[in-house]
């Protein structure tokens, strides 16, 4: 494992210790809220992965969009809820129909994770992207197209430990334009929103 892994399985340990059922706000959080009022978007927005329900609630101060967050945790579905925002349990995508979003948010679980030190808890599912980071981000990518509207776009949070250039190269094969809506460095990781339209 080199150094910059094992900060990772650190700073993955820390967060873990942070509350045992619901992923909470972070600094990923935070750039993806700003990405998303920055850039801005409208209509119809979906969280996936809402966690907490915070980055939701922030969109739905901020902007005119009506937003609705999924998560596969009940637990985060409920504290969301108690944000006030719409919140239902999902599988990614799985429930929406083609064409009916018009921005959908992701702030994936990215942490690289040794198979061998899975955990089988909520913080895992909020945390772990498997081995390479992007056991969800691949899955997101090849199906997200199918219910965004017409001109609608996708601002999805990347990590350096994820490997930036695969997630580029997979939405680039998915039919997207990437661009970078933010981006902020931190010392072991460097986290990027990146802006998705067809």
């Amino acid at each position: 494992m080199t150094d910059e892994e094992q900060s990772s399985a650190d700073g993955l340990a820390d967060r873990r210790g942070m509350n045992v059922h619901v992923y909470q706000p972070a600094e990923d959080s935070g750039l993806l809220a700003q990405a998303a009022v920055e850039y801005p978007v409208s209509g119809t927005v979906l969280e996936v992965g809402t966690g907490s329900g915070w980055v939701s609630q922030q969109v739905q101060e901020k902007t005119d969009a009506r937003v609705v967050g999924t998560d596969i945790n009940p637990h985060a579905c409920r504290q969301a809820r108690e944000r006030g925002v719409e919140a239902a349990r999902a599988n990614l995508l799985t429930p929406f129909r083609d064409g009916s979003l018009d921005a959908v948010l992701f702030n994936p679980p990215y942490l690289p994770t040794d198979p061998d030190n899975e955990w089988d808890d909520w913080m895992e599912h909020a945390l772990s992207g498997g081995k390479s980071g992007r056991e969800l981000i691949d899955p997101f990518l090849d199906d997200v197209g199918r219910v965004l509207a017409p001109d609608g776009v996708v601002l999805l949070l990347v990590s350096s430990l994820t490997g930036f250039d695969a997630v580029v190269k997979r939405a680039e094969s998915q039919g997207f334009t990437v661009e970078t809506a933010v981006q902020e460095s931190y010392p072991f990781e460097t986290l990027t929103v990146l802006a998705l339209s067809e």
